[in-house]
């Protein structure tokens, strides 16, 4: 009997540790809309994903799984489709955490691929959860999902040199015809 009650002590003490802490992945909340833009201030729109990233000791990124795109119709096209719960890994439920929402072009596959090849991209201000939701690991009633609150509207840019080329090309364009 006794074996069984430490057996069964140590699998409840191991699960607690693995509790990871959830929040509402959504730009649309109670305190305000965080609008995502393209660089001409219309909505994100269809072919930009959307994932949240865990902001660590000395700035550093975790991406938390999970992503979402944007709608299509014009009028909620800074909108994510499907608002949705993730666990952020190696945090527990009841615990802090700051995190960073990035967007960028589907077609490139990752933020940092987009970041690469130039294409669209943009990320938000830091926003820190003073609880997680979840169940707490050593028991107790369950926390609701915090939303997003504090996360900026941002607008989703190129790559410097890609905005550079363009001119130049324009430019080289008007002065060809020019001669």
């Amino acid at each position: 009997m006794k074996k069984l009650l430490v057996t069964l002590a140590a699998v409840l003490v191991s699960a607690s540790t693995f509790a990871q802490g959830t929040i509402l992945f959504n730009n649309r909340t109670p305190t305000g809309d965080a609008r995502v833009t393209r660089p001409d201030g219309t909505g994100a729109g269809a072919g930009i994903t959307a994932q949240l990233f865990l902001v660590g000791a000395g700035g550093a990124l975790t991406a938390i799984p999970g992503t979402t795109t944007f709608r299509e119709t014009p009028a909620a096209a800074t909108f994510f489709v499907n608002p949705t719960s993730v666990s952020v890994p190696g945090v527990a439920a009841g615990s802090p955490a700051t995190v960073r929402m990035r967007a960028w072009a589907t077609s490139a596959g990752s933020y940092d691929a987009a970041q690469a090849a130039g294409a669209l991209r943009g990320e938000s201000n830091d926003v820190t959860i003073s609880q997680l939701g979840g169940t707490p690991g050593g028991g107790g009633a369950p926390i609701p999902d915090p939303g997003l609150s504090g996360l900026q509207s941002f607008a989703l840019v190129p790559e410097p040199s890609t905005m550079a080329l363009g001119l130049l090309g324009a430019a080289a364009l008007l002065y060809r015809r020019r001669k």
